[in-house]
């Protein structure tokens, strides 16, 4: 678009010289504020508790605000308590009787107070975002008690605004009214959010926090495996169907299936009590990491089930592999490999003995066709998963605010690796069309691309789609930059009593991007200079075992740190938050959530990124938006000056 062409769209917004200089105004005074507040999660799995109190809590950020403001007044005690009913205002004030008159004091005392927080939180934004951030029916009642102290004749309003506040305890309306501040601080505390990756599986109802997520005001993803997973599921990739619903069952998420997003597990269940009767499945029995509330199943059905998928999906996996030998991953043909009479598998010229032999729904001369009855309940599944309204307006929210990486304020997030060689070059990847190579951020782009592609298949009714198959690589390929070993060991893990043969060694991207050499290279790849960070999850840091989350001398910050308890054993805490303020990145270790607890998180200030004061928008991709839309609106000033467009009064 021309200069001229677009100035004179920008004339339809701001008629006249008026307009157009009082958002000038409007823009530079924008600029000098400070940077807003963002968050850095990773690897969620599905613990909705945890994350939701994280979200509420600002992982302990509105705590040291409280102990900041008022530790003179206050007890350790006392914060603590007023922290934990900003987080959870309608839970914790049923023990208080509001109705009763002589709560009088401690409402005035504890709508003061949140009023105090809420006024230090919104001090970094202009008055138009902190009301956007108010729900409607508040605005006048919060703006006049937030921005009283601004009134030059206060005393003589004094008994106005103490009215307010009375008549909102005298008609009853105090609880929902402490409701609103404590979201409007939970809100303000956090200025934008960053998923590095991986909303899905394990945990018990990533739906909800999917919920959470849609509500809240900035979020962007940087997808993981398995949000990949769950895409390539929902755009029709049957493998990966097969292999949500697997999963789902190994971890006993039944309510996140049927209560979450209604898919209908009937004919399942029906199928593999049937054909696994009088199999007791032992090797895959669930891990109960967390009860179901809705929908109970026996574990001995539940084992069933995920065997049952497990056959399945292996002989999906064997005919997409087939089907697309440019993946290079036939050593993941298992099931012909399989003596069936005497229970073994042959690896290379070594012959193991299997750990469960017992497969009624395989024929050994054909061991990768589907029976009638598998090709029905795979039809039966795939069809319930994809007409799931839920599911649609999830995976929706996760492609349209995701990528597979982000450049954001200096920093480069992405969530798995950058595919590297044994001598710390980045890897060639072979496209799957054969049009080339590509690597480091190439690679990436190009990964996007497809998804985009799939994304764009299934929206156009596509079923037979390539772009969907490589979904399925881009799950468990050894390229794939999602997921940074150089095989999925799932039927090793099941069926095999070995440990070496269940080991996925990792890309060198692991060994390499630790050392600040080789971190500053990758930031450089991005165009970014030495002083950037990479934002990274994926790998879980075992910090009980002295490891650190901080590698490459700072370059680098892994923030898997064990969210889901599945990883928790291992790591020790329950997950860790970056925090990136005005003035410093902050790590935040939690330890595991238990309900109704504190969980309190311990945070350390790591890195001090303001050399002077603190960074302004002006210093951020914000204000380099907002600079390009002054520099326009002064050609448009001048244009109406000159009268190369007339003004409209």
């Amino acid at each position: 678009m021309k200069e001229r062409d677009y100035l004179i769209l920008l004339s339809k917004q701001f008629k006249n010289s008026l307009e157009t200089s009082i958002e000038i105004a409007n823009l530079n005074s924008i600029l000098t504020l400070p940077k807003g507040t963002e968050y850095f999660f990773s690897d969620l799995h599905g613990e909705h508790e945890s994350f939701i109190h994280l979200i509420r809590s600002a992982s302990g950020i509105i705590r040291k605000k409280l102990k900041i403001l008022f530790s003179n007044v206050l007890s350790e005690d006392e914060i603590l308590k007023l922290a934990n009913i900003i987080y959870y205002p309608k839970e914790n004030l049923e023990k208080y009787n509001l109705k009763d008159k002589d709560s009088y004091a401690f409402q005035v005392d504890l709508i003061t107070k949140i009023l105090i927080l809420v006024k230090e939180l919104s001090a970094k934004y202009t008055r138009s975002k902190v009301r956007k951030t108010i729900s409607p029916q508040y605005i006048y009642l919060i703006e006049e008690l937030l921005y009283k102290n601004l009134d030059y004749d206060n005393e003589k309003k004094s008994k106005y605004y103490q009215e307010i506040i009375d008549s909102i305890i005298e008609i009853g309306l105090s609880l929902p009214f402490i409701e609103e501040l404590c979201f409007l601080a939970q809100n303000l505390a956090v200025d934008s959010i960053h998923i590095v990756g991986d909303i899905f599986d394990r945990g018990a109802r990533h739906d909800k926090i999917l919920d959470a997520l849609i509500n809240l005001r900035d979020v962007d993803i940087e997808w993981g495996n398995h949000d990949i997973e769950w895409m390539g599921a929902f755009f029709g990739n049957e493998v990966l169907i097969i292999n949500c619903l697997r999963i789902a069952m190994k971890y006993n998420c039944f309510d996140m299936l049927e209560d979450g997003y209604g898919i209908n597990l009937r004919k399942l269940s029906e199928f593999a009590g049937d054909i696994y009767k009088d199999d007791k499945c032992e090797k895959f029995m669930p891990s109960i990491l967390d009860e179901n509330e809705y929908d109970i199943v026996r574990p001995e059905l539940t084992a069933k089930m995920h065997k049952a998928l497990e056959i399945i999906q292996l002989k999906l996996e064997a005919n997409l592999i087939k089907k697309h030998s440019e993946y290079g991953i036939d050593d993941r043909l298992i099931l012909n490999k399989i003596d069936f009479d005497n229970g073994t598998i042959t690896y290379g010229d070594r012959e193991y003995k299997l750990l469960d032999s017992s497969f009624p729904t395989i024929d050994k001369n054909d061991p990768f066709k589907l029976t009638q009855a598998e090709k029905e309940l795979l039809k039966s599944l795939k069809t319930s998963f994809q007409h799931s309204t839920k599911l649609m307006k999830h995976i929706k929210f996760v492609f349209d605010k995701g990528n597979v990486y982000k450049i954001c304020n200096g920093n480069l997030l992405y969530h798995g690796m950058i595919p590297m060689t044994q001598d710390g070059n980045f890897t060639n990847m072979k496209k799957f069309d054969g049009s080339g190579y590509c690597s480091g951020k190439e690679l990436l782009d190009y990964v996007n691309q497809i998804v985009t592609s799939a994304h764009n298949d299934y929206m156009a009714g596509i079923t037979e789609s390539d772009n969907i198959d490589h979904m399925y690589y881009l799950w468990c390929g050894k390229l794939s930059p999602f997921f940074g070993r150089n095989q999925i060991k799932t039927f090793e893990r099941y069926f095999l009593d070995d440990d070496e043969l269940k080991k996925e060694t990792e890309n060198p991207y692991y060994q390499y991007a630790y050392i600040e050499e080789y971190a500053i290279k990758i930031l450089e790849e991005f165009g970014l200079n030495k002083n950037g960070h990479i934002i990274n999850g994926h790998v879980p840091v075992k910090t009980k075992k002295g490891e650190s989350p901080i590698k490459a001398n700072g370059r680098l910050f892994i923030i898997d740190g064990g969210l889901s308890k599945g990883y928790q054993k291992t790591t020790g805490i329950a997950g860790y938050t970056l925090i990136y303020d005005s003035k410093y990145l902050t790590l935040a270790t939690h330890k595991p959530y238990e309900k109704g607890k504190f969980n309190t998180p311990i945070t350390e200030e790591v890195e001090k990124v303001a050399k002077e004061g603190r960074i302004s928008v002006r210093n951020t991709d914000t204000g380099v938006e907002i600079l390009s839309q002054i520099e326009y609106l002064k050609k448009l000033l001048n244009a109406y000056k000159l009268g190369e467009i007339k003004e409209i009064y």
